[in-house]
């Protein structure tokens, strides 16, 4: 009989099971104020899907990663994580980041750390995992995002590529059932660009269920099951990659792809 993890065991506690959508988020509204930044957004993410989610600057795209994080709560609707409701008052935040990891625009690694203190800080003093057996992990994903070598850099001596797949190793290093990234590339130089997206694309074909905010073009083509356009708060259309970027019938969708394409 398979053994559960912890996150396995919990989500069945919540009456989960894998056949169903690992995210299920269903008619989503937040603001800001009198500013509606998403206006009733729904779809579902299954497990070892890839997701991308394109759309102009101001369309709710950064802010729906965050609610499914539970880094901003919603007004209405649900957002479910493995059968669990992020946006119940009893929800264990915690437990959620352990099972959703996020790597954000800005790396937010700590500067007086190490490459490899950083990605251990979490498994440590978080999980109370031994030390040894998570700077042995940790020295695995730098290895993994192709930084061996890198262990004792601090971020100031690593490009900005290089400090993104630091962040990225930290977010492993918890070992989540998803990965949230946000416009993760959007502050490199297109030379460190590639070497981002290559360690995406790697785990994306290990099975990890990835949702990407992004806006590379090419990228959310090669590597996506499904793109979802948003503008102004909704979901205006989406599809596989082979028909969305080809035979897109929405004005709107249709404009902004051909501005950037």
């Amino acid at each position: 009989m398979p053994r559960l993890t912890a996150s396995a065991l919990t989500a069945s506690a919540h009456g989960w099971t894998p056949d169903q959508p690992i995210i299920s988020i269903r008619d989503v509204h937040k603001s800001f104020g009198s500013i509606e930044v998403l206006r009733g957004i729904s779809f579902d993410v299954r497990k070892g899907e890839v997701v991308c989610i394109i759309g102009p600057s101001g369309s709710g795209k950064s802010t729906l990663l965050r609610c499914i994080n539970a880094l901003v709560p919603i007004n209405k609707g649900s957002i479910k994580v493995e059968g669990q409701e992020v946006n119940d008052p009893a929800l264990d935040k915690l437990e959620l980041r352990k099972k959703v990891g996020m790597v954000f625009q800005s790396y937010n690694l700590f500067p007086h750390k190490t490459a490899l203190e950083n990605i251990m800080m979490a498994p440590v003093l978080v999980l109370k995992r031994p030390k040894d057996e998570v700077e042995a992990q940790a020295r695995r994903l730098l290895k993994k995002v192709r930084l061996e070598g890198k262990e004792n850099a601090y971020p100031g001596e690593l490009s900005g590529g290089q400090q993104q797949r630091v962040a990225i190793a930290r977010s492993l290093a918890m070992n989540p059932d998803v990965m949230l990234f946000d416009e993760v590339t959007a502050a490199l130089d297109p030379e460190t660009v590639k070497e981002v997206l290559v360690t995406i694309r790697e785990l994306a074909e290990e099975g990890m269920t990835c949702i990407l905010v992004t806006h590379e073009m090419g990228f959310a083509r090669e590597v996506s099951d499904h793109v979802y356009f948003t503008d102004r708060g909704v979901i205006v259309e989406h599809g596989p990659p082979a028909t969305f970027f080809k035979e897109a019938s929405d004005p709107r969708t249709r404009e902004f792809l051909s501005q950037i394409l």
